[in-house]
């Protein structure tokens, strides 16, 4: 069972997770679901998607992506609420250092976490927290807080693995020990600003001519997606170019051979779908 970078639907081995409870809660708020919050992907869930998914003129197939993501969370307010905050928190995540930094204006602690594996790495960025929920139990521990990270299900957790922590073992989530997950829980609300800060993607628009370890990670992405064939060197050449153009077009994105928001995603989707 991963809890990051997935699409959420019916499949033969039935999906669970705290995201799935999120989903059911908020079409359960708009009124497509009426059965119990469970955590699992049913059909009567699927049903409620494909409803809603019908009502705002989305396509209606019961897959649960960005887009429908993006509908819920503008026709939400129970998850975006804001909460009374009193010192303003916010968190950075250090992903080569594995630690997580809670600041507030009376308080910084560090915390040992463990984060994506370079398969499935923890994407860099500036986001926040948009859901959190009690016991989510198994993998995800005593507590769970949704990022904003549109193209999955990421969140900060607690773990039912402690001698994980510490490590880039996970699927792209951000683990904590239970004890610490639950102080930090306390303290966040929804809206609480999160970094993820490292050495591999830093945000910037990557085209001909570029170089780096965010060039690189591309170029791994593409060999494992068998669009790039040469090696991994960190230079955006013509090679790369055309991997990126040809990887554009399969997806129907425009072809420019650049590497933007749009890109990046369609490619990290893509990527995490090999290990699924």
């Amino acid at each position: 069972m991963t809890c990051s970078t997935r699409l959420l639907k019916l499949a033969r081995e039935s999906m669970r997770g705290p995201d799935i409870i999120e989903l059911q809660i908020r079409l359960q708020e708009l009124g497509y679901y009426s059965e119990k919050s469970n955590g699992i992907y049913t059909e009567t869930t699927e049903q409620a998607v494909k409803k809603f998914q019908k009502a705002k003129r989305l396509k209606s197939d019961g897959v649960v992506g960005p887009i429908t993501w993006t509908e819920l969370d503008m026709n939400s307010s129970r998850f975006f609420r804001t909460e009374r905050v009193y010192d303003a928190p916010s968190i950075i995540i250090d992903i080569d250092r594995r630690v997580l930094v809670f600041v507030a204006d009376s308080l910084m602690k560090i915390y040992p976490a463990a984060v994506g594996r370079p398969s499935l790495p923890t994407p860099l960025g500036n986001w926040t927290i948009v859901n959190k929920a009690l016991n989510p139990g198994g993998p995800f521990g005593v507590r769970w807080m949704r990022l904003s990270i549109p193209w999955g299900g990421y969140g900060i957790h607690g773990t039912n693995n402690p001698k994980s922590i510490g490590k880039a073992v996970s699927h792209g989530c951000v683990r904590l020990y239970n004890e610490d997950v639950i102080e930090v829980y306390d303290r966040t609300p929804v809206g609480t600003p999160v970094s993820i800060i490292g050495k591999a993607y830093n945000n910037r628009v990557l085209k001909l001519g570029d170089s780096g370890s965010d060039v690189k990670e591309v170029q791994r992405m593409l060999r494992k997606l068998k669009f790039y064939r040469s090696k991994l060197d960190g230079e955006y050449g013509p090679y790369t170019e055309k991997a990126v153009k040809d990887f554009q077009i399969q997806k129907s994105i425009p072809a420019d051979g650049i590497i933007g928001l749009s890109t990046l995603t369609a490619l990290q989707r893509a990527f995490a779908d090999l290990y699924k």
